[in-house]
């Protein structure tokens, strides 16, 4: 399991070994990430990618709430 945050800008990559690579090399630049139970590499690396896989932008967020884009980065 990972945990993937957005950091401000000119934050960079904070993570760790194997998930640090693949955030760098997918080409994410500001980005505080954390893994949570296992500290293989190969399962890292897997939980990252699943992670990038399933995120969604905005415009699909405010989409399934029913709200506009105002209100989905306003609260």
């Amino acid at each position: 399991m990972v945990f993937l945050k957005p950091a401000a800008h000119g934050t960079g990559v904070i993570a760790g070994g194997a998930m640090r690579a693949v955030l760098e090399s997918v080409g994410v630049t500001d980005v505080l990430a954390k893994s949570k139970g296992s500290s293989n590499p190969h399962n890292v690396v897997k939980a990252t990618m699943d992670a990038l896989m399933k995120m969604r932008d905005a415009a699909t967020v405010a989409q399934q709430r029913g709200i506009s884009m105002e209100k989905v980065f306003n609260g």
